[in-house]
């Protein structure tokens, strides 16, 4: 039986870990040829070997997504490798320190957007631009957050790059509807993720506790997100586009 994404090419930014790397092995399982891009040059070729390793396909490049010049030339790679893309999720990011408003430094700002926020808005521009060029369906899904529809106190850039992606989320979605390419965000919950871990050494806050956060009372675990993106970069979701989609256990329900 094929797969939903069946010789799709998809490019997944920040696949080398976490969500990204769960949702590549969704992505390569549902039949897609995966192109991930990250700058973890290591865990993106453990990422590969998985992928291969369970009959997929799938290649990896450091690309650093907050370059437009290192984007571009991937697109290029893409299309002379490949003919053409036909999705794409910009996940990449990073989650950058966790203090009040006062206590943030400009350089710590602009390091937080750079990445979350101009890096998310070169990929689409430059996904866009090559999709185009078939005159066929696309999609695109970026990695927003619940911190982009909610406040959460000690996290202001996070909080603003995440509430930056849906926005650009939805305009790029009415730029582009009549143009067979949608666009949609995926805001998670608390998932149990590397940066979950890391953020959870730093400020000596367990896991149990966050989990205890969400109202499903347990964490949410990458493949969850992974198969939310698969199913929205497939034709199954034809018709949603510039939707900032919760996968949250509820969360911001509360």
């Amino acid at each position: 039986m094929a797969g939903m994404l069946e010789n799709k090419i998809t490019l997944v930014t920040g696949g080398s870990t976490g969500i990204g790397r769960a949702t590549a092995l969704i992505l390569a399982r549902e039949g897609a040829t995966v192109v991930i891009a990250d700058l973890q040059d290591e865990e993106g070729a453990n990422t590969v070997s998985q992928i291969t390793a369970a009959g997929g396909t799938a290649e990896y490049h450091h690309v650093d997504v907050a370059n437009y010049d290192a984007v571009s030339a991937l697109m290029q790679h893409i299309e002379r490798t490949h003919g053409g893309l036909d999705g794409a999720f910009n996940n990449a990011g990073i989650e950058g320190p966790t203090a009040k408003v006062l206590e943030y430094s400009v350089e710590q700002w602009e390091r937080v957007q750079r990445v979350n926020l101009t890096g998310v808005f070169i990929c689409i521009k430059c996904e866009v631009e090559l999709m185009l060029k078939r005159e066929r369906p696309a999609s695109i899904v970026s990695t927003a957050s619940a911190a982009g529809l909610i406040g959460i106190p000690g996290a202001s850039s996070y909080n603003a790059s995440k509430h930056g992606v849906v926005g650009m989320t939805k305009c790029a979605a009415l730029d582009f509807s009549k143009k067979k390419i949608r666009v949609n965000a995926v805001c998670p919950g608390i998932i149990k993720t590397p940066m979950l871990e890391h953020m959870a050494e730093l400020t000596g806050t367990s896991l149990e506790t966050y989990a205890a956060q969400e109202p499903v009372g347990r964490l949410g675990e990458p493949r969850e997100i992974g198969d939310t993106v698969a199913f929205l970069l497939s034709e199954d979701a034809s018709f949603i586009t510039g939707v900032a989609l919760p996968v949250d256990g509820g969360w911001t329900a509360l």
